[in-house]
């Protein structure tokens, strides 16, 4: 894939009509958690409405309900169908085989249309290719949780991060980390994988990718930080 190192999302101004098929380089939409009035009509399945109400906090309620309200009229879309019958499956786990891997569009329409959806506090990032992709927004995070987590990094970005200043290791270790969630959503393996540790995707400006991927960056608002992964077809 030939995409340029950073990608610009389009704002969600409703669903896309008539969109091209896919392609090897995503299409990304960011969206608002005012996008989908909290209790109005919905898309959703009985599923996604138990999930949306087991949130204890409006706000995280709101942007989930945006984000799956988004994505299912964004695949509603592309399959010429109703949002609300798009049926969405997991694939296999690449680890142990279990129904618990990457989400997909259940049926022959997955193999054409791949997706990924991710949101944090208000806002959420989709993505849709022709080949398997993942997606992830964060907020940059606070100090105490870099020091937590930078020990699971690859070696060179823990080395990377250890020269960065104070000031720049917020956004340099949020880079890192949402090219990790990218990479590992787009295999389906998790975050317990081996990957997180085993592959290098930097934690400066210009993404790294292992061959036959591409990783990009994400235009966000200030405060986030988001990346994108597309795989080869088989991934």
């Amino acid at each position: 894939m030939n995409a340029p190192a950073v990608l610009r999302p389009d704002p969600w101004t409703g669903p896309p009509s008539r969109p091209a098929a896919p392609g090897p380089v995503p299409r990304l939409w960011l969206v608002g958690a005012a996008a989908f009035p909290a209790h109005g009509p919905t898309v959703l399945d009985a599923a996604e409405r138990r999930r949306a109400d087991a949130f204890r906090r409006p706000a995280d309620r709101a942007v989930y309900v945006a984000a799956h309200q988004a994505l299912r009229q964004v695949l509603g879309a592309h399959l010429d169908t109703d949002p609300a019958a798009v049926e969405m499956t997991r694939l296999p786990c690449p680890g142990c085989g279990a129904p618990h891997g990457r989400p997909a569009v259940a049926g022959p329409a997955g193999d054409r249309l791949h997706f990924s959806l991710s949101h944090t506090h208000g806002l959420a990032l989709i993505a849709v290719a022709d080949a398997p992709v993942g997606a992830d927004i964060e907020q940059l995070p606070d100090p105490e949780l870099i020091e937590d987590v930078a020990a699971v990094l690859h070696p060179t970005e823990r080395e990377e991060l250890a020269r960065a200043g104070a000031g720049s290791r917020p956004a340099a270790f949020a880079r890192c980390w949402t090219r990790k969630e990218a990479y590992v959503k787009t295999t389906g393996e998790g975050l317990s994988g081996p990957s997180v540790a085993g592959v290098y995707l930097g934690c400066g400006p210009h993404p790294a990718a292992p061959p036959g991927w591409t990783v990009a960056d994400v235009e966000v608002p200030a405060g986030y930080a988001a990346a994108c992964a597309v795989g080869p077809v088989d991934a």
